[in-house]
């Protein structure tokens, strides 16, 4: 998710990716991380790590752990600085946890039961294999969003909805409660490069997908990235040029080279004419992997030294902290609960 406060001297700029995975793929790094790097300038920009969201569904504790710190270190070496970023895991503020119980007590079960996702997972995977904590799982996403007094919320069509359901409370909460919470409103992203599966260009690159080959993942050893990137599966007919529909395959390498090599399409359809395929592998396999084997080493350097790791981290919890207290402050002396001496 992501959230600006135009109340802020630049606007506020929050979002977050789940560690539920040992390494970002490409897709990751070029549908958001990427744009978060360049939103550094020009917002307050607070990004986090959800691991609370992560616990959702099963999972392994020592996979989490690992998971969370690789995924911080991934956000620096891709170009999230600490110091003009606010870099934290989210369960490090539990202001998040503490805001969605409150929020939980005024949601309605019917309400929260109607969430797509929700009612997508339980029909496939069966009512008993759901948890509360995934139920809930909207309504720690507004706290999420809410704490930051987020006044526009870019979000993918997939969190619509959750996005509809964080006005519904921020206003039910002000109604009763009185004025505490900006209600956030949806906002236009710009439109990012869409990167497709290496084996199944029909399909997003996804860490759920069938095979890993498909993924060109970020810590991958150079060489394991150049032979998938070459094994990748491609169009009938031989002619290099963008069709989505009738060569997916041929038109998703198009686009992983644009986006890296900063050459349009049609340039890309004009420096391969007359070319093969296996040209057009080669040179994206070579321009991929420069890409990825300083970020890759930036990483590892990073991981090698968790000590220093958990320090940005906590430095950064501490600031998300001081923005997301005064809310939580706020609501809870609202709500009647009797403040801790000292302040909550």
């Amino acid at each position: 998710m992501t959230v600006t406060d135009p109340a802020a001297q630049k606007p506020r700029v929050v979002s977050g990716a789940q560690p539920s995975a040992d390494s970002l793929h490409l897709g990751n790094y070029i549908g958001a991380v990427r744009n978060w790097v360049q939103m550094q300038d020009d917002y307050e920009t607070v990004y986090f790590i959800p691991d609370l969201h992560a616990v959702t569904v099963d999972y392994r504790p020592e996979e989490l752990a690992h998971r969370t710190r690789v995924t911080a270190a991934q956000y620096i070496a891709a170009g999230i600085d600490p110091e003009k970023s606010t870099l934290f895991v989210q369960s490090h503020v539990p202001e998040h946890a503490q805001l969605a119980w409150a929020l939980n007590c005024i949601t309605g079960f019917g309400e929260a039961s109607r969430m797509t996702q929700f009612k997508d997972k339980t029909q496939r995977y069966g009512n008993d294999a759901a948890t509360v904590g995934l139920f809930a799982y909207p309504t720690l996403m507004a706290a999420d969003i809410l704490l930051y007094q987020a006044g526009l919320v870019p979000v993918g069509e997939d969190q619509r909805q959750h996005l509809e359901l964080t006005r519904t409370l921020a206003q039910r909460f002000n109604h009763r409660f009185g004025e505490t919470f900006v209600v956030p409103e949806g906002m236009i992203v710009k439109e990012t490069a869409k990167i497709y599966d290496l084996q199944n260009p029909t399909a997003k690159m996804s860490k759920s997908a069938e095979s890993p080959n498909g993924l060109i993942q970020l810590l991958d050893d150079p060489k394991v990235t150049a032979k998938k990137i070459k094994s990748a599966v491609t169009d009938a007919g031989t002619e290099i040029r963008f069709d989505r529909e009738n060569k997916p395959g041929i038109s998703n390498l198009l686009t992983i080279h644009s986006t890296l090599s900063g050459r349009t399409i049609p340039q890309l359809e004009a420096d391969y004419e007359g070319r093969m395929y296996g040209h057009l592998k080669v040179d994206l396999a070579e321009l991929v992997t420069s890409f990825i084997t300083p970020l890759r080493d930036r990483t590892n350097e990073l991981l090698a030294d968790p000590a220093e790791l958990d320090r940005i981290l906590a430095h950064g919890a501490k600031r998300a902290r001081e923005i997301a207290s005064v809310t939580f402050k706020d609501a809870f002396e609202k709500m009647g609960f009797l403040p801790l001496a000292g302040g909550f």
